[in-house]
């Protein structure tokens, strides 16, 4: 494009196009990858990149110390996630591999594995085509910033880093208590995780080096080389406490591992607001109209503004308006095309709030092309509603809103001539709130990335959930 004919008008199917298909974030990986291996010929390389489709596939470690259960949650991780579990003890009983023959004999002598050997050896691994379609968890690796840093340099870059941490009297008393099972390499615990079939009790065998002067000696070892290693995973590490049962700790790192963090490709909010009435829908919409700049939508206010402004679709509302029944899905929506079509609007991205009611609706807005990327829905119970709704008037004179809870009025006086709006009754109320549960369980499986908050709650906090959803990349959804 010819930059001196800037600004440029782009057309909305452009960056949604990008956003569906993660152009951005593809063409990064791509040119990431292109800078790590430095093909001779690039196209090829490309070519056999985009084939393999594994951009999105886990690539984590897990680090702890002696008795946090790195093991434990690697190992339930991987069945999870159905992906390839590498550790020292794996990678070094591969069979049929020269390298991991000498790993053996090496660690048989020394009880450790030279660093560039274990990278030699861990490079093998990961060329095998089940670590690059499933990707990979590494375990307890890297030991040290050395390894790090040469695994770095390689091109070897998890996306998620896990820390465990306990403390270390506790680690202690963990390790004093460790069997594992030489058959299926589970680990069990005297105290914590018995088995309760006698024949794995029988067979479980006490791991070399958990004598207690031999986990302090290890405990004192990763510490040095802990505080070296974290400083080379800045924006992908997570700290969680292993001084918890083992099941927490799992489905934390299971949370953390299936968050995508946040991209730096271009993105235009597009936000739907879905609540029953008095859920605050369009208080939020105004709180992120204002912090973020999108245009506020309010369907309802569309419709009022038409016939206000006396425009041709204002014509066709008033009838509907003045007999108080529903105004026509296809009117709707040609009063809300006219608004997101705008200049502002595409460029600033929006926050809709009181359309869609139901499949139908959302059905025609996908059609025409108005499709949200994110989608919020505010749960309210019925006694919450009533409490912010029915208490609701207005001074006639002032024009002033009052709440008799929340904001009563000043004076008797002022209190004496308040009005209720009729829409504002409790039967009033519990019809409308009917009709939106009648069809929000179908409207949430539309949207099927959706994300349900609950609105019970100051509306701040709802704001800060709302503004994190929107800021960070919707979670992937591993059964």
């Amino acid at each position: 494009m010819d930059a001196t004919t800037a600004p440029h008008r782009i057309p909305p199917q452009m960056p949604q196009y990008g956003e569906a298909n993660h152009v951005f974030e593809l063409m990064q990986n791509m040119l990431e990858q292109l800078l790590i291996h430095q093909p001779k010929d690039p196209i090829p390389f490309m070519i056999d990149h985009l084939q393999r489709d594994n951009d999105y596939v886990p690539k984590i470690a897990i680090l702890g110390p002696p008795a946090s259960g790195k093991t434990t949650i690697a190992m339930w991780l991987a069945k999870h996630l159905s992906t390839n579990l590498l550790s020292v003890e794996s990678l070094i009983a591969k069979e049929y591999s020269p390298l991991a023959a000498d790993a053996r004999m090496h660690y048989q002598r020394f009880k450790m594995v030279p660093n560039m050997l274990l990278i030699r050896l861990m490079q093998e691994r990961l060329k095998e085509e089940d670590c690059i379609r499933r990707g990979w968890i590494l375990d307890g690796i890297p030991e040290t910033r050395e390894q790090a840093l040469t695994i770095q340099t390689l091109g070897i870059s998890p996306r998620h880093v896990i820390v465990l941490s306990a403390p270390d009297a506790v680690l202690i008393e963990r390790n004093l208590g460790k069997r594992t099972d030489p058959q299926t390499g589970e680990i069990y615990h005297t105290t914590f995780d018995w088995p309760p079939e006698s024949e794995i009790q029988n067979r479980l065998m006490v791991p070399a080096g958990i004598s207690e002067g031999e986990t302090v000696r290890k405990l004192l070892e990763y510490h040095r080389n802990i505080v070296r290693i974290l400083p080379s995973y800045p924006k992908i590490l997570k700290a969680i406490s292993a001084d918890q049962p083992c099941v927490d700790v799992f489905y934390q790192a299971l949370t953390y591992v299936q968050t995508s963090h946040r991209s730096n490709a271009p993105f235009t909010p597009r936000v739907l607001l879905c609540g029953p009435v008095g859920s605050g829908k369009s208080l939020q919409a105004a709180l992120l109209a204002q912090k973020y700049g999108l245009i506020n939508v309010c369907c309802g206010q569309l419709l009022k503004e038409a016939v206000a402004d006396k425009s041709k679709y204002g014509d066709l509302i008033q009838p509907f308006f003045e007999k108080e029944i529903a105004v026509p899905d296809h009117i709707i929506m040609k009063v809300l095309k006219q608004r997101l079509d705008q200049q502002d609007c595409v460029e600033r991205g929006w926050v809709l709030h009181g359309f869609p009611r139901d499949l139908d609706q959302a059905h025609m807005m996908d059609h025409l092309g108005y499709k949200p990327n994110r989608v919020f829905f505010l749960n309210v119970p019925f006694d919450s509603v009533i409490e912010r709704l029915t208490l609701r008037r207005t001074d006639p004179i002032t024009g002033e809103r009052y709440h008799l809870m929340y904001k009563p009025p000043p004076t008797m006086e002022v209190q004496a001539r308040l009005l209720q709006n009729p829409k504002d009754s409790e039967e009033q109320i519990k019809l409308k709130m009917d009709l939106f549960y009648r069809n929000s369980a179908e409207l949430e499986q539309f949207y099927g990335e959706a994300i349900t908050l609950n609105g019970d709650q100051d509306p701040y906090t709802v704001f800060e959930y709302i503004e994190s959803g929107i800021i960070n990349l919707l979670p992937k959804k591993i059964p």
